[in-house]
């Protein structure tokens, strides 16, 4: 069973899986500090405001003795916003990936083409005349 399990565990595929999945998290940083630290603040500028903490309060909350506002329900649309943001990006970067690596594959060569012989009918006449004889 150890056996069959390295097996599986080293497959090109799986391998390839992983490294992908390793560099998909890496990049989602990238993406994610791009957005928090440029696209949201210039966004911000529009609004006044944190884009992040662009929110709809749905119910007002109380603020206790710390200054931490309780009970407050709210939407938080800033934050939603940013994470769509986030998703286009890296949608868009995974589709330019893909498009260049099909890109850089090799075209197929079509199939050679069958020789030009006598026909199967023309075949089945010679077998039949051969027969004959």
């Amino acid at each position: 069973m150890l056996k069959e399990f390295k097996e599986f565990a080293m497959k090109g595929n799986l391998v390839d899986i992983a490294v992908g999945f390793v560099m998909g998290a890496a990049f989602n940083k990238v993406v994610a500090s791009f957005t928090g630290g440029i696209v949201s603040p210039l966004i911000g500028l529009i609004f006044n405001a944190d884009f992040k903490d662009l929110k709809y309060v749905i119910k007002e909350g109380v603020a206790n003795a710390e200054g931490v506002i309780e009970g407050e329900v709210s939407v938080l649309w800033g934050a939603f916003l940013t994470n769509v943001i986030d998703f286009i990006i890296v949608a868009f970067v995974m589709f330019m990936i893909v498009k260049g690596v099909n890109k850089m594959k090799k075209k197929e060569e079509p199939a050679p083409e069958a020789p030009a012989g006598p026909s199967q009918e023309d075949l089945l006449a010679e077998i039949r005349d051969l027969l004959k004889k």
